[in-house]
């Protein structure tokens, strides 16, 4: 009887928390479902954000990379890239970022937002994109869904299967403050963690199909063109 208890948490879904430095979320496929939520360390509501990741995928259509939602606002925090050189950043109203042409390889995204002067940034593997302003003096209230892969129109769910994630899915950090640029700076190089969700300290849930595997990459944001670049060294 007492196994039977001990795996029930298990069997009704994979609750997790631990060091995934070393670790991706791999999203094999289009799906209505699947996704993975986070746990945030911190409950509390929030005028100023920052939310880094790394994310790899060969996806040209529109795609979630993360979404927090509050009740009555799904789209409290939501990075949608809508083309391989147009991300969207939306806090109930939608701000459109003109960014680089893509190349097929591990990218690193922030995005900030502070509520005092409504202004938001997206960085993009280090640079910064032209500066918009959105919601000023609102508040991301302390109830919050956080989703990685999924676009959320209801509080935690509301999935559309056109705007899934596929691919990977790592390094994911957010602060309840606006981050520096030399703080950014030391996001992509991994010596600083977020206080309010830190992947070193994850606290998650997988929902579906997705699955965690080994990082297959060097530790700095362009992964894929580092291992091509030591392979012909060696």
């Amino acid at each position: 009887m007492k196994l039977y208890i001990l795996l029930l948490p298990f069997i009704m879904g994979a609750l997790a928390y631990e060091d995934m430095s070393d670790k991706v979320f791999l999203f094999p496929a289009p799906t209505a479902s699947a996704h993975v939520t986070l746990k945030p360390a911190i409950k509390k509501s929030l005028q100023n954000v920052t939310m880094c990741l790394r994310s790899y995928t060969e996806l040209t259509r529109e795609y979630s990379l993360f979404s927090m939602a509050v009740s009555g606002a799904d789209n409290a925090f939501l990075i949608l890239p809508e083309s391989p050189n147009v991300y969207t950043f939306i806090l109930q109203e939608q701000s459109a970022f003109k960014t680089d042409p893509e190349t097929l390889a591990w990218k690193h995204t922030c995005a900030t937002w502070d509520s005092t002067t409504g202004v938001i940034q997206l960085w993009i593997n280090g640079k910064l994109y032209p500066r918009k302003v959105s919601k000023k003096g609102a508040t991301i209230g302390a109830e919050t869904s956080i989703v990685l892969g999924q676009d959320q129109d209801t509080f935690g769910g509301g999935f559309n299967i056109n705007q899934s994630f596929v691919g990977e899915i790592s390094d994911v950090h957010m602060w309840d403050y606006n981050l520096t640029p030399d703080e950014m700076k030391g996001v992509i190089s991994g010596h600083v963690k977020g206080n309010h969700i830190n992947w070193n300290s994850l606290n998650y849930e997988i929902k579906g199909n997705v699955l965690v595997q080994p990082k297959l990459c060097c530790k700095s944001w362009d992964c894929a063109s580092s291992k091509q670049e030591e392979s012909i060294a060696g």
